[in-house]
């Protein structure tokens, strides 16, 4: 069984980027990513077989490390209108049940 890694997110390695597609855990609340000591992914920018723990700041080529940052919920992204959405539609219910 190999031995599990608990990296920061913000270490600049393989396993840390987002363009990398390996086997890995990412822990949003903690920012810590988990891999297998020997995991191998691909790097979807140079198209190649790259090591988890590969350090990119020793990148012989030109690299596009990307912080492996999570995904906003949708609320976030819209810059909150949905709430803002939903309050119109309470005023617009309870405008309907008094009949003004």
């Amino acid at each position: 069984m190999d031995r599990k890694l608990i990296l920061p997110a913000e270490v600049k390695v393989c396993a840390t980027c987002s363009y990398w597609d390996g086997e890995r855990t990412v822990d949003p609340e903690l920012r810590v990513v988990v891999v297998a000591e020997s995991c191998e992914g691909m790097c979807l920018v140079q198209e190649k077989c790259c090591c988890s723990l590969h350090d990119v700041r020793n990148h012989p080529e030109p690299c596009s490390w990307e912080h492996l940052a999570p995904d906003q919920p949708e609320e976030a992204a819209d810059g909150g209108s949905s709430s803002i959405d939903s309050a119109d539609r309470a005023d617009e219910s309870a405008d309907l049940q008094t009949g003004t």
